[in-house]
């Protein structure tokens, strides 16, 4: 009976943190999306990100807003391992993308 109680314990701290690693991913996912934000923003303010290159920017990341709503609503509102990979890939280039964009000779009159 003892043993049962443990395992039992131990099968409900996992399934605990399985959850609090999938809310941390997902949450990860949201802050980042706005840092890259809150870059773009910046850049438009700045002066230092054309208006094409800002609608450039914007598409992309909406595109990428609507990939993990539709993957998260295949999932029950969770992406999977493989899911949240290609999205941090997605979001690596965006970030790039943003950077070379903010630092490029183009300068918003």
């Amino acid at each position: 009976m003892k043993i049962n109680k443990m395992f039992q314990s131990l099968v409900i701290a996992a399934a605990a943190l399985t959850f609090a690693l999938s809310a941390g991913a997902q949450g990860r996912i949201e802050q980042r999306e706005d840092n890259q934000q809150a870059r773009i923003a910046n850049g438009v303010k700045n002066g230092s990100l054309t208006a094409g290159e800002t609608a450039h920017l914007e598409h992309r990341e909406a595109g990428l807003n609507r990939q993990i709503h539709n993957e998260r609503a295949a999932n029950g509102g969770h992406l999977t391992a493989g899911e949240r990979a290609q999205v941090n890939h997605e979001q690596n280039h965006i970030s790039r993308n943003i950077y070379r964009d903010k630092h490029n000779s183009r300068r918003q009159p």
